[in-house]
């Protein structure tokens, strides 16, 4: 199955149904948000949770991150954002830097961009050898396996939007003042590549999901569609890991 085609890009929301179904999508999420931190009566720690955002250049994610986080308490959440590596990062297992901000039981954690970017601009633009892109394939999915066993539960998106919505964007961002600063040659450099990022996608898909942390690819052609789109899957999943979620006994010096 090829992800992409079949991802529907002309899904629409009215102004109304986005309101109404944000609203209630929101309120749902702050109730369980609330849950898996133990500070709702009667309820104690659950799984840590974190919220993998990906996507095109323009695909929406700074919005649809913001939308998802909107109703909680800035100390229930955090979102990391993730460039280019380091000098210090480049010398060190490319997954390293991501390991110092995995949410534990009990928390949340929102990912702009991630590991995924070894196997796609990595590997596109030649900053990773093919035996390391290769490679990080089975790397990657041990370590979300590992992480979802040990109760984080990942939640993986994917943002997709035509290239003449992309092109939209990209110029008016550039006409922007206030928004033009989200537009990088990198950006344009990537357009022009986007037939070697969309095979290096399939592979991703093909190769990274699996059972315990699946791809959602969400349609980012209209932002209203996708903003609820993340947040409703967002509040899904919860409510699903809560569901089953068994808090390990850590007796009462914190040992198991």
């Amino acid at each position: 199955m090829n992800q992409l085609a079949d991802c529907d890009l002309s899904a629409r929301l009215t102004a109304a149904e986005y309101d109404k179904r944000l609203a209630a999508a929101q309120r749902q999420l702050l109730k369980l948000r609330l849950t898996s931190a133990g500070l709702v009566k009667n309820s104690s720690v659950g799984p840590g949770f974190l919220i993998v955002m990906e996507g095109v250049d323009a695909g929406g994610k700074g919005g649809a991150i913001r939308r998802l986080v909107e109703p909680l308490d800035p100390r229930h959440f955090t979102v990391n954002s993730y460039a280019k590596p380091t000098f210090d990062e480049k010398r060190r297992h490319f997954l390293w830097r991501f390991w110092r901000d995995i949410p534990g039981l009990g928390e949340f954690a929102v990912f702009d961009r991630s590991w995924y970017g070894r196997v796609l601009v990595e590997r596109v633009q030649g900053y990773a050898s093919n035996d390391q892109w290769t490679r990080a394939y089975d790397e990657i999915v041990h370590f979300e396996r590992s992480l979802v066993l040990e109760g984080v539960e990942v939640i993986k998106f994917w943002l997709q939007i035509s290239p003449e919505e992309q092109l939209r964007r990209f110029n008016k961002r550039k006409k922007d003042p206030m928004r033009a600063w989200k537009l990088t040659e990198e950006d344009w450099r990537n357009r022009e590549r986007a037939d070697e990022y969309a095979a290096a996608v399939d592979d991703m898909f093909s190769n990274t999901d699996h059972a315990l942390a699946p791809w959602t690819v969400i349609s980012g052609e209209q932002k209203r569609w996708a903003r609820v789109q993340i947040v409703e899957n967002v509040v899904a999943r919860m409510e699903k890991a809560l569901a089953s979620f068994e808090h390990p006994d850590w007796g009462e010096d914190g040992y198991a």
